[in-house]
């Protein structure tokens, strides 16, 4: 089975609210374990979380080994304030908080760094972003500072100019990805950075009456084939579903975001060598997203 790349196990992957509610006090150990249980019930022997501003991954990350599953997390992400990010971890005003934030997860025993740089889909407005992305030099100077500290990073970043700016900047992973164009998908596929997709965050939306379905589809359908693009340029792409958002059950995320790689590449090459390009690229992000 392959690991999960990018899950977040204070969510419960149907309300937010409730999950937040559940470890507002502090982390349930309960819960916590329940979720690993699931892991552990499907195979899944690897899981990158994205972190949370409750203690949820730290915890999370000494009981794992119980449950045979080798757990990475940053503890928490890092965010601009003003900007998307507080629900899953803190936020710094000047580069100087920053800094203070990348040594603060250092010191707590965080694998790498975790930072966002846009916005999330608006599915009320057709899939638009529900924030402009930071600029350029901001991306690179947030990238630059973690590697200093010999961290690598793991960027939350969509829309074009965003991705290419933080893949340029050395980014390691990119996480989401949305809206990229050809020009941006080329400088990914040429650079060393593995994209993390989380493409069930958008399908397992269909047909839940939350959002237009219709919209749904056409983004399904565009990211999907950025996706395809993505694979026949020979980018870095690895399994990650996002698990613990909305629709996303823990453990099953995984196995929905491989059925809908193996429907999207079906044409363009055989299950033997998607598993191949998965498995590569899910090396690489346990090699790299590892506290020396």
């Amino acid at each position: 089975m392959f690991g999960e790349c990018h899950a977040h196990l204070f969510m419960n992957g149907y309300n937010y609210r409730e999950a937040v509610e559940l470890h507002s006090n502090q982390p349930k150990e309960d819960d916590i374990r329940e979720k690993l249980r699931q892991y552990q019930g499907q195979g899944v022997t690897f899981v990158r979380d994205g972190g949370d501003a409750l203690g949820v991954s730290a915890l999370a990350k000494k009981i794992a080994p119980e449950y045979g599953i080798d757990y990475r997390t940053p503890l928490f992400a890092i965010h601009k304030n003003g900007h998307y990010g507080g629900i899953v971890g803190y936020g710094f005003d000047n580069r100087r908080e920053y800094h203070s934030l990348v040594k603060r997860a250092i010191r707590e025993g965080a694998d790498f760094i975790k930072v966002m740089f846009s916005g999330i889909l608006d599915f009320g407005r057709d899939g638009a972003l529900t924030e402009e992305p930071l600029e350029a030099e901001e991306i690179r100077e947030m990238i630059h500072i973690a590697h200093e500290e010999g961290m690598t990073v793991m960027a939350h970043v969509n829309g074009a100019d965003a991705v290419r700016n933080a893949v340029e900047a050395g980014v390691d992973s990119v996480e989401h990805g949305n809206f990229m164009d050809e020009d941006c998908l080329q400088a990914l596929a040429e650079s060393n950075a593995v994209w993390v997709p989380t493409y069930v965050t958008i399908t397992n939306l269909i047909g839940s009456g939350r959002f237009d379905d219709e919209s749904l589809r056409r983004l399904a359908a565009q990211q999907g084939e950025r996706i395809r693009r993505g694979f026949a340029l020979g980018a870095k792409i690895a399994l990650g579903s996002d698990a613990g958002a909305y629709r996303v059950p823990h453990a099953q995320g995984i196995i929905d975001e491989y059925r809908e790689f193996r429907r999207l590449t079906d044409s363009l090459f055989s299950q033997d060598e998607l598993d191949a390009r998965l498995t590569a690229a899910e090396e690489e992000i346990r090699e790299r997203f590892a506290r020396v």
